[in-house]
């Protein structure tokens, strides 16, 4: 039980450059995760920050995408169903400024592309593929509005 006068801890994390720190951070759970894992790493571009193991498992990945921000994964557990989505039913958009050689990287990799690269009416250009397990990723150059509370 918290009993603390402070019910509420605030951290601000460093500013880089202007930009959102990145403090959400999604969450999903792989059939076989060392191989999404180097899927995501090898053939994606993520970097492999962290790969915790526990009994032939991995308890815990994290997984930086080299422009800001990340995920977290880990071993599907059948137990843990009440909190954990199902393998193969992720999906994330990943910000990048480099989206037409990733999209030339990807397809020369025979990876799923589920929608072409395109340019979109809110000024963003995007593709979407499906990785291994049938998670779905949007790679696209729009970054999100800026808060009302920054200039």
């Amino acid at each position: 039980m918290n009993t603390s006068e402070n019910t509420q801890d605030t951290y601000t994390a460093p500013d880089p450059g202007g930009r959102r720190a990145p403090d959400v951070w999604p969450t999903f759970q792989a059939a076989d995760a060392p191989a999404l894992i180097d899927f995501l790493v090898g053939t994606v571009g993520f970097l492999r920050t962290a790969v915790h193991e526990d009994e032939g498992r991995v308890a815990h990945a994290q997984l930086d995408w080299p422009e800001g921000g990340g995920v977290m994964l880990g071993s599907h557990d059948p137990k843990s169903t009440e909190y954990c989505l199902e393998p193969g039913t992720f999906g994330a958009y990943v910000v990048t400024a480099h989206v037409d050689d990733l999209y030339r990287r990807l397809t020369d990799a025979g990876v799923k592309v589920l929608r072409e690269i395109e340019d979109q009416p809110y000024g963003s250009r995007e593709f979407g593929v499906a990785d291994p397990e049938g998670n779905k990723w949007t790679f696209g150059t729009y970054p999100g509005e800026p808060r009302p509370d920054q200039p």
